[in-house]
């Protein structure tokens, strides 16, 4: 599912794309480099701030390219820092990008850590029965200009807030693919984003703070890891057996964890980084202590990390969160056998921060009002 733009964005062009669209204008090829300092590192908003380009290129540039693909229709901040962008992009789909941030002890919350979490596709295919952002299905997926104006946007938003933003060229500290949609799903996309975000001419974020999360795309995983993208690996798990992984994520049933675990190893091997295994605990569904056992085990063979996450409720689904008593037993079984394991306490619950939760009232909200 596609979406073709009336006028390519700016932000998905690479140095090599660009230079060559310059090239056929009858420009120099370092007018690229420029326009690109502009976009990403003077955070140029219009054509116009652009100044050291002549009025005819600027124009040409302006009939061209849309210079971002995206506009914030609003944006909502929790009371533990957490906050979520919604963000509408041409056809009037909507998107969400979260900023998580994590205040450092002994500084203000202007130099607090933060991860961006971003959207790769407007809603999502997989089905996973327990995730917001299924619950509408997919609509198209994002190209990469999309991806990474919403970098921008946050870009934008820590300039007005945080000097930190004012002395570096991004003011976060990790990147998480980990937003609305399957990223893998829509692989040429995502590998060109993280291109440029990689990039010195972009935005020159390291790939090593860059995680990117699958539900199990195998293939794609095998792909990516052949490429030269060496981003950090996440495999959304959720179930340490066939049987409960089945029940909730019907990707299991083309890619089982027969398949899918000898090719989480190749891509931890070729990459030298350790996987993340993702888990959201859901009560009576996946957190009984035998799952517990069968993913430290998991976890050894792989030398993964695991990331157990609470689930963060979801208006219309039924399921519910274990209580603490059952979420660290749950955890102790893996850190007595000395696995890598994070018991995160999910952030942004009072804003709807569970991937697609605000997107999908947002949507019905529209429903509604077309409707009256």
């Amino acid at each position: 599912m596609k979406f073709t733009p009336a006028k390519p964005p700016l932000t998905g062009e690479t140095l090599e794309s660009l230079t060559a669209r310059l090239r056929e204008h009858g420009e120099p090829a370092y007018r690229a480099k420029q326009i690109l300092e502009w976009l990403y590192k003077k955070r140029a908003r219009s054509w116009d701030d652009m100044t050291n380009l002549s009025k005819p290129l600027r124009a040409w540039l302006a009939e061209t390219f849309e210079l971002l693909p995206l506009s914030l229709v609003h944006g909502k901040q929790s009371l533990d820092v957490t906050d979520k962008l919604l963000l509408e992009l041409g056809d009037k789909s909507l998107i969400e990008t979260v900023i998580i941030r994590v205040p450092q002890e002994g500084v203000g919350l202007e130099h607090s850590r933060k991860t961006i979490c971003i959207s790769t596709q407007v809603g999502c295919a997989m089905g996973c029965k327990f995730c917001a952002s299924g619950l509408m299905g997919l609509k198209r997926d994002l190209n990469a200009g999309e991806i990474v104006a919403q970098l921008l946007h946050v870009c934008y938003r820590e300039d007005a807030r945080t000097p930190r933003a004012r002395q570096e060229l991004v003011s976060f500290d990790n990147i998480v693919v980990m937003g609305m949609g399957e990223p893998l799903a829509n692989y040429e996309a995502i590998s060109t984003a993280l291109t440029i975000v990689n990039s010195s001419w972009g935005l020159g974020f390291g790939a090593r703070r860059i995680t990117l999360s699958t539900s199990g795309l195998v293939p794609n995983i095998l792909k990516l890891a052949e490429s030269d993208l060496n981003v950090r690996l996440a495999i959304s798990l959720h179930g340490a057996t066939d049987e409960v992984r089945t029940e909730i994520m019907p990707i299991n049933k083309a890619y089982p964890l027969a398949k899918l675990l000898p090719a989480v190893k190749t891509y931890a091997e070729k990459n030298g980084r350790m996987v993340t295994l993702e888990f959201i605990l859901i009560e009576d569904v996946n957190d009984a202590l035998e799952q517990a056992e069968k993913l430290r085990d998991i976890a050894m063979d792989l030398h993964a990390h695991v990331n157990l996450i609470p689930y963060n409720t979801v208006e219309g689904l039924p399921w519910k969160r274990p209580s603490v008593t059952r979420q660290e037993k749950f955890a102790d079984i893996l850190r007595r056998a000395r696995v890598s394991v994070t018991l995160r306490r999910e952030k942004g619950h009072d804003i709807d921060a569970a991937c697609g939760q605000l997107r999908l009232k947002t949507e019905k909200d529209r429903e509604l009002a077309d409707v009256s």
